[in-house]
């Protein structure tokens, strides 16, 4: 009997162990197979992933929590010395990033939603890990953006590879705010990683706030810097259709809402006089019908070598992974859309040291795309 109890237990475990390494799906693009696991779940809607190891992912999630995951052996630990954010709508605890260098530095990247006198707006911050806490919060920009409307807080942190940082700030649900040079909202911002503004930044128009890199977005939640080609790229939502890619250069009027291939939610008129319009920057990329993108990557690693110097963009509404090729002209020449029968709304992307695809979603997983051989 105890020989057949043994027997059995071991069969379990056995059993486990093979479901547990099954690959939620398999798949094939540009010639190479790949291969979807699963690396967590059952936690909140994760917003942002960044690694600050190898083998350690911190994520963001939206209520307000941050999370580390130690990638060998799945133990997740709760993070500590997160300020109160406001959580609601769309707005939360955002996205968080780390710099190239952040192992000299230790500086973390958080965007959030922060409550001020019954208004929410999009604030940039940074603190650095010490064990399970954030210590050192800074504070550096409280952007001009407050709004009792919950949505379009955009979010998306990016760095080049002299210094600065670029982050996203949504129209905050006023179209008017695109074209409005004395506010944050709907705006690409440039700072150095202290917070202080660039001697460089574009100073559009002479009069407008020096922490305005770029103009005349609506709602961009994907950004990535390109070091090869030094290229500045990000994505945002469109109405009712219209979502786009851009190529963002400093000064940029990207057009929101004057220019849109997006209709009203309410009916099927245009947003805005026209599709383009000179003086304004027409995108590299539209989806309609709207994708909903959640983020943007360009793919630099060595896992996937077909893929290098793609975009890669998480899809909210329509639940896939999206790619898109680019040619030397930096426009985009195809499009595969990877990942359909999960029927998931893919969020946060983020790209591990040997290549591998990090994909958040919003019921709460976190899954790695690597390559099947």
């Amino acid at each position: 009997m105890k020989a057949i109890f043994f027997l059995t237990v071991l069969l379990h475990i056995v059993m486990t162990v093979h479901s547990s390494a099954a690959a939620i799906l398999k798949g094939h693009s540009a010639g190479m197979a790949y291969r979807l696991d699963e690396v967590a779940d059952s936690l909140g809607t994760v917003w942002g992933m960044a690694f600050i190891s190898p083998t350690a992912l911190l994520v963001t999630e939206r209520e307000g929590r941050v999370r580390r995951i130690d990638l060998g052996s799945g133990r997740m630990d709760d993070i500590g010395g997160v300020p109160p954010v406001r959580d609601r709508g769309q707005g939360g605890l955002l996205d968080v990033a780390v710099p190239p260098d952040y192992a000299e530095e230790g500086w973390i990247y958080f965007t959030y939603a922060k409550e001020q006198d019954g208004q929410g707006l999009t604030v940039l911050a940074r603190a650095r890990l010490s064990g399970k806490t954030l210590t050192d919060w800074q504070e550096l920009l409280a952007t001009q953006s407050a709004s009792t409307a919950d949505v379009h807080f955009g979010s998306r942190i990016a760095f080049d590879d002299r210094g600065h940082l670029f982050f996203s700030v949504g129209d905050r649900g006023k179209r008017e705010n695109g074209q409005d040079l004395s506010s944050h909202a709907g705006k690409i911002l440039r700072l150095n990683r202290d917070g202080s503004v660039p001697h460089d930044n574009p100073r559009i128009g002479g009069s407008g706030l020096p922490e305005i890199w770029s103009y005349g977005h609506r709602n961009p939640q994907g950004l990535s810097w390109d070091g090869g080609k030094r290229v500045l790229w990000a994505n945002e939502h469109g109405p009712r259709g219209g979502d786009e890619i851009n190529v963002i250069e400093p000064g940029g009027n990207y057009g929101w809402p004057v220019v849109s291939h997006g209709k009203e939610y309410w009916g099927p008129l245009p947003v805005g006089e026209a599709t383009s319009k000179p003086g304004m920057l027409d995108p590299v990329k539209v989806y309609i019908p709207s994708i909903a993108p959640g983020s943007l990557l360009v793919y630099t690693g060595g896992a996937f070598p077909n893929w290098r110097g793609n975009l890669f963009s998480g899809a909210l509404a329509l639940t896939h992974l999206n790619r898109v090729m680019l040619d030397d002209r930096l426009q985009a020449v195809g499009e595969e859309r990877l990942l359909e029968e999960l029927d998931e709304r893919i969020r946060a992307l983020a790209e591990s040291p040997e290549g591998y695809l990090f994909l958040s979603t919003d019921s709460g997983r976190v899954l790695v795309l690597k390559p099947d051989r």
